[in-house]
Order: C-alpha cells, then structure tokens, then sequence
C-alpha cells in the first residue's frame, strides 16, 4: 500500500522537475542584467519598449480577427456536416489537416505569388496584407480550431437539438446564434486559445509579409538582447497561464443554456 501510493507522487515530483527546473533557470538568468544584482532592469526595458507595446498590439487583434474568421467558417460547417452530411466527415478533416503537411513557408510563398500581381494585387495595401496575415492564420488554426468544435458537437444530440428548435419556429439562425454556440462555448474557449497562442507566436508568415507582429520581434530580440529575451519568454508564458485562467473561469459550469426564441 505504501509502495503503490508513494510512486504517484515520484512521478508528480519528476514531472514538476521536468517541466519548472528550466523555467526557474529561465527566470534566474533574466533577472541578472545587472552584474551580481536581482534585477527587474530586463523586464522594464521590454515593457516600456514602444516596439513591444506596438507589436504585441497588432498580433493581439490579428488574433482576435483570427479567432472571429475562424469560429464564423467551422462552426456552421461542422454543424452541417453532423446534421447533414455524416459521410463528409472523413474529407473535412483531411483538409483541416493539409496545414500540417503544408509549411508555412509554402503557405506564404503561395500567397505572395498569387496575390502579389494583377488582377489579385491585394498586397499592394496595408488592409489588403493585414487581411492575408489573417487568411494565412485561420488556415493554420484550421486544425485545432475543427477539433475543438466537432468534439463539442459529438457532446451534444445534434439533431435532437435542431428538430425541438425547428419545431418551436426557429430558423436556421437562430439555431447557430441560440443552440449552437452556446452548446459550444466551451470547446469553441479551448480552439480561441490554441489559436490565440499560434498567433502571438507565429514567425514565418508575418515575416515574409512584412507584418509588425509580435513573433518576428521576438526571435530579433532573441538575437541581439539576451537577457530582454529571457524576459519575453517569461512575460509570454505568464500571459499564457492568465489567458488559460480566463477561459477557465468562463467555461466553468454548464455548456451553455439553450434558448430559442421564435
């Protein structure tokens, strides 16, 4: 008894080595660019940074528009295809799954050559690349984003949920904006956030499209300024750990409450 309660905890405490002894380490040198003094000095230079505050921004609302694009184009597809197209299933999701053979090197390269020329010369403009930043996005959270939503969907009856809302008058509409997404909140919170972190993290893309996002500056600053570096991985990972906490406390409880109006 003793033996078998004892090796759970082994493992526990191996796992928090394992996963914080790099984060101690991370955390320790980037208070030290003050010699032989604990220093917050990296932390302030990186938040009072105008390109960090400006970068972060921009990458923040590419998110939001991402997560907004990409919650619009799955969920009524993964809707229909539960209610209505069952034998489509296996073909959506090999296409959400072409991101993952597709680099996002290739995914860039295409855009800049189709999109770089007459008749399609979106990226002459700064609204046309900030749009194709945002395209390349969704594609790219395409896989998460579907999961999420067809777990949320197999958790519910869907066609029972469609038939008492069409029998109370409901509209299609309705149905989405009433039954459906709240029935999903929680699993549309889990792909927001798995898109939000691809967003605020993601290099190739904005880079190639010369986007001021917040990936390309941070793998700059990685480069030239160690210890402000360190800083940002810190500062990134709390920000991570908050966004996790946020969705926590607003997924908690219940899936949602179905409301249909006629």
């Amino acid at each position: 008894m003793k033996r078998s309660t004892l090796f759970p905890w082994i493992l526990i405490f191996l796992g928090f080595l394992y996963f914080f002894l790099p984060l101690i380490g991370t955390l320790d040198f980037s208070l030290r660019l003050v010699k032989d003094q604990i220093t917050l000095e990296a932390y302030k230079n990186v938040l009072t940074s105008a390109r960090f505050q400006n970068t972060f921004t921009y990458s923040f609302v590419m998110a939001l528009w991402t997560i907004l694009a990409g919650t619009l184009l799955i969920t009524p597809t993964a809707y229909w295809v539960h209610l209505k197209l069952p034998h489509l299933r296996p073909l959506i999701e090999f296409v959400t799954l072409l991101t993952y053979v597709v680099p996002a090197i290739i995914l860039v390269f295409g855009i800049i050559r189709v999109y770089s020329r007459p008749p399609l010369s979106i990226l002459e403009s700064e609204l046309g690349a900030d749009f194709l930043l945002v395209m390349g996005y969704v594609a790219m959270s395409l896989p998460a984003m579907y999961r999420s939503v067809d777990t949320g969907l197999r958790a519910m009856d869907v066609r029972t949920l469609t038939e008492a809302a069409q029998s109370l008058g409901a509209g299609w509409r309705t149905i989405l904006a009433a039954v459906i997404f709240p029935n999903l909140r929680i699993a549309l919170l889990s792909g927001a956030f798995i898109t939000f972190a691809m967003v605020i993290g993601e290099f190739t893309i904005a880079t190639f499209l010369a986007r001021p996002a917040f990936g390309p500056y941070m793998a700059n600053l990685g480069q030239t300024r160690p210890y402000e570096s360190t800083a940002l991985t810190i500062i990134s990972l709390s920000l991570t750990w908050a966004c996790i906490g946020v969705m926590q406390f607003l997924g908690r409880g219940t899936q949602g409450q179905i409301q249909v109006t006629r």
